[in-house]
């Protein structure tokens, strides 16, 4: 008779906490990694791979379960099925009530594709479940090429590092009274589709084109692509709607900042706002405000307290005994009443890398997530770099625009699009 392995549990991460109760069929919480070999995809081999990287990550033997006070992570036996795509890009993940796990591998044609539940973890701690996917996956693939020197895998972290709660760890305990307002920014609107389908625009470009073209505004990468994306957005604003500022989330990797290689979830959000009443609507003066408010906001100090400020409710001792109704209840209204605060949203998951060993039998990597507003999304392999857009409305006006001005700027854009 075998014994059955005991059940384990986990507390959500900070970051994790406000997914559940804001989690539906028009914002999933779910975001994909996609990467495109240079062959077809073996289904096979693809799950021979994800049985071996599941052993290296065991938040992703988790399920979600709801307690009287929080929601929590529980270990299962479930094994992850590959299949071939079958649904609409970042579909539900997480139905309540259900033991599912909360992530998937499908594949199609070239690509594998990597879709996580946000709650698991964030860009970064999923890349690296990804890396080392397509680490096992190539080499068990192409094993006689790999005979001889078999290439470390980059991310070496220890079972307590990947499952590290890294919000907790760098807590201070400092009190953050000031209260945030929230200002109303302007909101883009259009007509969904009826099944909440996301619209996905490829522009495939070249990183060194579009260094060029920011340095000779002399500016970052991220900083000129934000200034466009802000430009973009501009050109389809009503007269009357001017009067709101444009304001965007930018995701950031708080491990750039403190030490961490936690696989969940580590990251914080910066805002990004220009207001048109009060500014020029030329790139080069959105570029400048853009460039100041990046360096006010990004530094250790600001992300602190920002850190500080979220976690505050998660060690408030009369929250802790309030029931989860009530926490989730709290949380809805806060996401309501930030989200009035939001425009759109751009993430630069930024340079991705794998062993040079690895390099030859991949083409590029891609990412998305569900989308409440038109977001951004952008990563670079190699030379070839990739902004997506992903949105819920029918209408493109922002996209050609931003895509556009980059071709009017010099840069050559390849642009593929999947109406799903």
């Amino acid at each position: 008779m075998t014994r059955k392995r005991p059940v384990q549990w986990t507390k959500l991460d900070n970051a994790a906490k406000i997914f559940p109760p804001n989690t539906n069929e028009k914002d999933t919480k779910v975001f994909r990694f996609i990467c495109e070999l240079n062959e077809e995809v073996d289904k096979d081999v693809l799950e021979e791979a994800l049985n071996k990287t599941m052993t290296l990550f065991p938040i992703y033997h988790s399920v979600l379960r709801k307690g009287v006070f929080w929601y929590y992570l529980e270990s299962s036996d479930i094994k992850p099925e590959v299949r071939e795509e079958y649904k609409p890009p970042c579909s539900t993940l997480y139905v309540p009530n259900k033991k599912n796990l909360l992530f998937e591998v499908t594949y199609y044609k070239k690509r594998i594709n990597l879709e996580v539940y946000h709650v698991i973890a964030d860009g970064t701690g999923a890349l690296a479940f990804f890396k080392t996917l397509l680490h096992y996956y190539i080499t068990i693939k192409h094993s006689e090429d790999f005979k001889d020197v078999m290439p470390t895998l980059e991310y070496d972290a220890s079972f307590s590092q990947k499952m590290d709660d890294s919000f907790l760890k760098h807590y201070t305990g400092e009190k953050v009274l000031r209260m945030v307002k929230v200002p109303k920014a302007y909101r883009i609107t259009g007509r969904r589709s009826i099944d909440n389908r996301l619209k996905i625009i490829e522009g495939i470009m070249s990183v060194k084109e579009v260094i060029t073209l920011a340095h000779n505004h002399n500016t970052t990468l991220t900083v000129y692509l934000t200034a466009l994306f802000i430009r973009a957005i501009y050109d389809e604003m009503a007269e009357r709607s001017k009067k709101h500022p444009v304001v965007l989330t930018i995701p950031v990797n708080l491990r750039s900042f403190f030490p961490s290689v936690t696989a969940r979830n580590f990251f914080g959000t910066i805002t990004i706002s220009y207001d048109f009443s009060k500014n020029g609507d030329d790139l080069q003066t959105i570029i400048k405000e853009v460039k100041e408010a990046f360096a006010r906001e990004l530094t250790q100090e600001k992300l602190r307290t920002h850190m500080n400020r979220l976690s505050a409710l998660e060690h408030n001792v009369f929250m802790r005994v309030v029931p989860l109704f009530i926490k989730d209840w709290v949380l809805r209204i806060a996401n309501n009443i930030n989200d009035k605060g939001i425009t759109a949203t751009l993430s630069n998951v930024g340079k991705i890398t794998v062993a040079k060993e690895l390099e030859p039998y991949i083409n590029l990597f891609n990412c998305f997530n569900s989308a409440r507003r038109p977001q951004i999304a952008m990563c670079s392999f190699g030379d070839k770099l990739i902004v997506s857009f992903a949105s819920p409305f029918d209408g493109t006006d922002i996209q050609k625009n931003f895509y556009r001005m980059l071709t009017a700027e010099g840069a050559k854009v390849v642009i593929t699009s999947s109406v799903t």
